[in-house]
C-alpha cells in the first residue's frame, strides 16, 4: 500500500460533503482495496444497526466489533455470520463489557430519550480498551437529523491508579427543505481527546471512571457545537441574508447618517 495513495485519499474525503462520507468511502475502497482495512480504522462514518438474531436487540457496527465481514453482537457475545478463531475479550473483561453496556443505556435513555448504544471492551498487555457508541436519529420527513458519538478509551493499570487515555468523535448531520426556503445541510464532525489518571479499588471503578469521562466530554462537545458552531452559523446567515426590506435598511441608514452630521455642525 502507497502511504501517498493513503494520505490522498483521506484528504478527499476532507474535502467532499460530510453527510456522503460512508457513499464516497465504499466507492474510493472499489477503486483501491488495498487501501480498504487502513481507510475503515481511520474514516470516522455514521453507525450503522443491526438486530441481535438470538436476543433481538439492536446493536451497532463498527470497526472494534468486526472480524471480516462479520460483527459481535454485545448482547450475545456471537459473530454474525458466524466466525471461526474470532478473538474475544477474556472473561474479567466481558464481565466489565456487560457491566458498561447497562450503564450506557441508562446514560442513553436519560440524555437521548430514544436511540441505539452499544459497548465493546478487548484486552491489551497492560489493561484493557473499548469503545462506547450512541446513535440517535429523527424519523424521516422534510428535516432530518443524526447523531453519532464514538468513544473510544485505553485503560492502563498502574497500582492504585489507571491512566485513562478517551478520543472522542461526534458526527452531526442536520437536513431540512421545502419550496419557500430551498435546501438547507448542516452536516460535519468533531474530534476530542483527553487523558486522566484516576483511583481505582477493583473493575467497578473502571465503570465509575470510564462513565464520568464519557459524559463529561460529551457535555463539552455539546456546548462547544451549540454555542460556537451553529452561533457562528447563525452570525453568518444573519450577515448575508436580512429579513428586512433593503429599502428600509437603505432609509434607516440615511437617517443614522443625517443625525449624525447634525451633531457635529
Amino acid at each position: 500500500m502507497s502511504s501517498d495513495q493513503f494520505d490522498s485519499a483521506l484528504d478527499l474525503l476532507r474535502r467532499l460533503p460530510p453527510h456522503s462520507t460512508a457513499a464516497n468511502l465504499n466507492r474510493i475502497c472499489a477503486l483501491a482495496p488495498d487501501l480498504t482495512e487502513e481507510l475503515l480504522s481511520s474514516v470516522d462514518q455514521p453507525l450503522q444497526t443491526r438486530q441481535c438474531k438470538k436476543t433481538k436487540r439492536d446493536y451497532l457496527l463498527c470497526d472494534y466489533n468486526r472480524d471480516g465481514d462479520s460483527y459481535r453482537s454485545p448482547w450475545s457475545n456471537e459473530f454474525y455470520p458466524e466466525v471461526e478463531d474470532a478473538e474475544m475479550p477474556s472473561e474479567r473483561v466481558r464481565k466489565m463489557e456487560v457491566r458498561m453496556g447497562e450503564a450506557v443505556e441508562v446514560y442513553r435513555e436519560l440524555y437521548y430519550e430514544g436511540g441505539v448504544s452499544s459497548v465493546y471492551f478487548w484486552d491489551l498487555d497492560d489493561g484493557f480498551a473499548g469503545v462506547v457508541l450512541l446513535k440517535k436519529t429523527t424519523p424521516k420527513s422534510n428535516s432530518e437529523g443524526g447523531w453519532d458519538s464514538i468513544h473510544v478509551f485505553e485503560a492502563i493499570d498502574r497500582a492504585r491508579n489507571a491512566h485513562y487515555k478517551l478520543t472522542s468523535t461526534v458526527i452531526l448531520r442536520l437536513s431540512t427543505g421545502n419550496e419557500a426556503l430551498g435546501d438547507m445541510d448542516l452536516s460535519g464532525n468533531m474530534t476530542r481527546q483527553v487523558e486522566q489518571d484516576m483511583p481505582v479499588q477493583d473493575d467497578g471503578s473502571h465503570i465509575v471512571n470510564v462513565g464520568k469521562l464519557v459524559e463529561d466530554m460529551e457535555l463539552k462537545m455539546r456546548n462547544l457545537l451549540q454555542e460556537v458552531y451553529f452561533g457562528k452559523a447563525k452570525d453568518i446567515v444573519g450577515d448575508l441574508r436580512s429579513v428586512q426590506p433593503l429599502t428600509e435598511a437603505n432609509q434607516e441608514k440615511a437617517s443614522h447618517q443625517e443625525m449624525i452630521n447634525s451633531m457635529k455642525r
